[in-house]
C-alpha cells in the first residue's frame, strides 16, 4: 500500500514512501545515492524492482536528494539493491561512496542532444533548398538517432512495465512518422522532448546542491577542552556538554550555552536578524553564526546532526518534497490518448476488412492517418515552446525563473510572504539620526566617532565610519584605542579621551542623565541601535555625553512601490516575516504598506506560517534572502530570492532569482505568468480540437496522410507563434 501518491509533474516530488511488504520485519537501512531518477517514471520503476524482493519493507524516495532509503532484513544485501536499480538503467552507489563517471555519462547525454539538434537544422535547411532529399534524410534519421538514444530505452522499460508513458509516445510516434516518410516530423519531436528531459535533470542536479551549501555553514572541526588545553577534532567527536572554544571572526561549530567570555554573534544565517545580538555567560548561541570580535567559551548543548542549522537543512529537503507543483495535463492526458488513438488506429487497419469485406489496403491507410495524427507534436509543444518564451522574456528583464511549472504557478498566486532584513530593507546597518547633546553639532559627533571606530571592524562601527564618509566630514585616526566587549570602545582625540557605546556602557561610566534616558528610550523604541558619544571619565575630567546615533535597517527605496504593483497583479494578501522583533516588523510594514507582520520567528515558524498561507490560498509565494528564509521558500509555492545580495542556498533553494534584487520584478514576473498560463492553455485546448476533428475525418474517410501531416504541423506552427508573442510582452507583461 501506498502511505503518499505521487504527482506525475516532473518537477515535483515523489512519495515520500512506499509500503512494498508489509510482513516483513527487517530493520536494516540502506541508502543509495541514484544516477539517472529524473522524474515520476523512475520512481515508479524502482517501486516495481524492489517489489520482488520479499525482505524490503519499506522505500522512501527522495527525488530531490537523489537518494533512495530502503528498509529490509539481513537476508537482502547492499548489492541486490544496487543490481536491482542496475536493471531499471538507472546506477546506484551507497550513500557516502563516489559514483564512476556521472560527469562523463552527463556530457554523452548533452552531446547527443547537440548533435540531434544540429542535424534537425541540418536537414532542414537541405529540405527548404530542395537538394538532395536523400541526404537530408540521413541527416533525419540521424538526429532521430542521436536524440532517441535515451528515450527508446526508457519507453522499452515502460512498455515491459506495461505503462504507455510519454516515451512510449514519442517512441510510438516518430516510428509512425518515420513509416510515413516523415523524417523531419519525427527527428523534430526526437530532438525537443530529449531537450526538454535534458532542462529538467539540469534544474533538478542544481536544486540538488542547495543542501550542499548549507552544510558549508558549519565547521568541520571544533577546538574542545581537554584538561587546561584545548586540541581541534572532528565536530562529530564532540559529545553533548562538552567545552569548546570559538575564536574572533569564527564560525560556531555547535549550539550550545555561553560559559566564558563576551562577544557579539552575527546570527543573520540563522534567526535573519539584522543586527548582531551580544552574547554573555549563559546565552544561548547557534552552530552557523558568526562570532565578533570576542573569543567564548561554550557548553555543547547538542551534537552535530542535532543542531538548529542541521534542522534547517532537514527543513529544506522536507518541504521541497512535499511540494505539489501543478500536475502536467499532457502527461495525464497521453495516458489515455496514446493507448486509445493506438487501439483506434489497430481497429480501424483490422476490424473493416476482417468483418465487413474492406479493402485492406484502403484501411490500412486510415489506420496510418490516425497514427499520424496521434503525433502529438502541436500538443507536447505547445507548453515548453509557451515556457521558453516566457522564460527568455524574464531573463531579459534579469530575472532567472527555474523551469516551466515554477512559471505556471508564478501566474496563479495569490498570496506573498517577504523576508524583512535584505528583502524590504537594505539588510545593513545605516546611521539613520544624530542626536546632538550639551550644543555639540552633528558634525563633531560623527567626527569624533568615526575617528574612533575607525579601529573597529563591528557593523555598528563600520555603519558610523561609512555615515562619516558620505557626509564628507574629515577624521583623525584615534590614538589608545581599546575595545570594550560587549559595551563599545575607547581612544584619544585630539589629546581628549572619549568613548563611543551602547546604552549600558553610559551607565558604567556613570554618564547618563534622566534626559539622555529619555532620548535613547525614544530611540530604541523605534527598533533602533544606540550608539552614545562622550567625554570618558578620567582625572578630574567627569565625562559627559556629546551626542547620541541612531542605527537601524533601512527600507529599500522603492519598496512601497513595488509592493503596490504585486497588489495589482492580482495578489490578494502581502505578509511580513522576520527574525526581528515585532515592533520593528510592525514599524517596518507599517511604511512598505504590508498587510500582515510576524517578527520574532525561526526558521520553522516560517515554515509555519507559509504553510498557513498555502493553506488559505493555495498558491502562496516567499520572497527571501537567506539561508535563514531557505526552507520557507521550499514550502511555499513559489520562493523568490534576492540574488545579488541573497546567499548560494537562498537562490539554489529558491524557483525564482531577481538578479538585480529590484521588488519590482516580482509584479512583471507574475503578470508574465498569468498571461503565459492563458497561452498554454489556449494552445493545448486549440491543439486537441485540431487533433479531435481530425480524428473524425480519418475516420469519415475524409482525411489524407498530407492532410494529417498539415493538420499536425500547421497546428504546431501556430501553437508556436501564439506562444512566441511572449518574448515581445511590454514590462508588467
Amino acid at each position: 500500500m501506498k502511505e503518499a501518491e505521487h504527482d506525475h509533474d516532473h518537477n515535483g516530488p515523489i512519495k515520500e514512501s512506499i509500503a512494498l511488504n508489509p510482513k516483513s520485519a527487517g530493520d536494516v537501512e540502506t541508502t543509495l545515492r541514484i544516477t539517472g531518477m529524473d522524474c515520476a517514471d523512475e520512481v515508479e520503476a524502482l517501486e516495481q524492482v524492489f517489489r520482488p524482493l520479499d525482505g524490503v519493507r519499506e522505500v522512501r524516495v527522495n527525488l530531490m536528494g537523489g537518494k533512495v532509503t530502503l528498509f529490509h532484513d539481513e537476508s537482502v544485501t547492499p548489492a541486490q539493491l544496487i543490481g536491482a536499480v542496475a536493471s531499471t538503467g538507472m546506477t546506484a552507489v551507497r550513500d557516502g561512496e563516489e559514483q564512476s563517471d556521472v560527469e562523463g555519462a552527463k556530457q554523452m547525454r548533452q552531446l547527443s542532444v547537440a548533435v540531434s539538434g544540429i542535424c534537425l537544422g541540418l536537414g532542414l535547411l537541405l529540405q527548404w533548398m530542395k537538394v538532395a532529399p536523400v541526404i537530408a534524410n540521413v541527416a533525419f534519421a540521424v538526429a532521430i538517432v542521436a536524440g532517441g538514444w535515451f528515450i527508446a530505452p526508457k519507453a522499452w522499460r515502460a512498455l515491459q512495465r506495461r505503462s504507455l508513458d510519454m516515451n512510449v509516445l514519442m517512441t510510438v510516434a516518430v516510428a509512425g512518422a518515420m513509416a510515413i516518410g516523415e523524417f523531419s516530423e519525427g527527428a523534430a519531436v526526437t530532438f525537443l522532448f530529449a531537450l526538454s528531459e535534458l532542462l529538467e535533470a539540469f534544474s533538478l542536479a542544481r536544486a540538488r546542491k542547495a543542501v550542499q551549501a548549507l552544510m558549508q555553514l558549519t565547521p568541520e572541526t571544533a577546538l574542545l577542552k581537554d584538561g587546561t588545553a584545548f586540541r581541534e577534532v572532528s565536530v562529530e567527536q564532540v559529545p553533548v556538554g562538552a567545552t569548546i572554544a570559538v575564536r574572533s571572526g569564527s564560525r560556531v561549530p555547535l549550539d550550545g550555552v555561553v560559559t566564558v567570555g563576551e562577544s557579539a554573534i552575527n546570527q543573520a544565517p540563522i534567526t535573519g536578524e539584522s543586527m548582531p545580538v551580544e552574547k554573555k555567560p549563559g546565552d544561548a548561541v547557534f552552530a552557523g553564526t558568526i562570532n565578533g570580535e570576542g573569543s567564548l567559551e561554550i557548553r555543547t548543548t547538542k551534537t552535530h546532526t542535532d543542531t538548529t542549522i542541521a534542522k534547517i537543512i532537514h527543513l529544506v529537503e522536507e518541504a521541497q518534497s512535499q511540494k505539489a507543483p501543478s500536475q502536467r495535463f499532457v502527461d495525464v492526458f497521453a495516458r489515455y490518448y496514446t493507448p486509445a488513438v493506438m487501439i483506434a488506429a489497430l481497429l480501424v487497419m483490422l476490424f473493416p476488412p476482417l468483418l465487413f469485406g474492406g479493402e485492406w489496403l484502403a484501411w490500412f491507410y486510415r489506420g496510418l492517418v490516425l497514427l499520424v495524427i496521434a503525433c502529438p507534436c502541436a500538443l507536447v509543444i505547445s507548453t515548453p515552446v509557451s515556457v521558453v518564451s516566457g522564460l527568455t522574456a524574464m531573463a531579459r528583464r534579469g530575472v532567472l525563473i527555474k523551469g516551466g511549472a515554477v512559471l505556471e504557478a508564478i501566474g496563479k498566486l495569490r498570496a506573498l510572504a517577504v523576508d524583512k532584513t535584505g528583502t524590504i530593507t537594505e539588510g545593513k546597518p545605516r546611521v539613520t539620526k544624530v542626536v546632538p547633546v550639551n550644543a555639540t553639532s552633528e558634525t563633531e559627533i560623527l567626527r569624533i566617532a568615526a575617528a574612533v571606530d575607525t579601529h573597529s571592524e563591528h557593523p555598528l562601527a563600520q555603519a558610523v565610519v561609512s555615515y562619516a564618509n558620505e557626509q564628507k566630514i574629515a577624521f583623525p585616526r584615534s590614538e589608545n584605542y581599546r575595545a570594550q566587549t560587549g559595551r563599545g570602545a575607547e581612544a584619544t582625540v585630539d589629546g581628549h579621551e572619549y568613548f563611543v557605546g551602547n546604552h549600558r556602557f553610559t551607565h558604567e561610566l556613570a554618564v547618563c542623565t534622566p534626559e539622555i534616558e529619555r532620548q535613547l528610550a525614544e530611540i530604541e523604541a523605534a527598533a533602533q541601535s544606540v550608539v552614545v558619544v562622550g567625554h570618558k571619565p578620567h582625572a578630574d575630567c567627569k565625562g559627559e555625553v556629546l551626542g547620541i546615533l541612531a542605527i537601524g535597517d533601512t527600507i529599500r527605496p522603492n519598496a512601497a512601490e513595488a509592493l503596490r504593483a504585486i497588489h495589482k497583479t492580482g495578489v490578494e494578501t502581502i505578509v511580513m516575516l522576520s527574525g526581528d522583533n515585532q515592533r520593528t516588523a510592525d514599524a517596518i510594514a507599517k511604511q512598505a504598506g504590508i498587510d500582515e507582520a510576524y517578527g520574532d520567528l525561526l526558521p520553522t515558524d516560517k515554515i509555519t506560517r507559509i504553510r498557513e498561507l498555502t493553506e488559505r490560498f493555495k498558491y502562496a509565494g516567499m520572497i527571501g534572502d537567506g539561508v535563514n528564509d531557505a526552507p520557507a521558500m521550499a514550502a511555499a509555492s513559489i520562493g523568490i530570492a534576492m540574488g545579488r545580495a541573497g546567499t548560494d542556498t537562498a537562490i539554489e533553494t529558491a524557483d525564482v532569482a531577481l538578479m538585480q534584487d529590484d521588488l519590482g520584478k516580482v509584479a512583471e514576473a507574475i503578470a508574465l505568468g498569468r498571461r503565459t498560463v492563458g497561452i498554454i492553455q489556449f494552445n493545448i485546448a486549440f491543439a486537441l480540437a485540431i487533433k479531435a476533428l481530425f480524428l473524425v475525418l480519418a475516420l469519415l474517410g475524409h482525411a489524407s496522410l498530407w492532410l494529417a501531416i498539415l493538420a499536425d504541423t500547421g497546428a504546431t506552427l501556430l501553437v508556436i507563434a501564439n506562444a512566441l508573442r511572449l518574448l515581445r510582452a511590454p514590462a508588467g507583461a
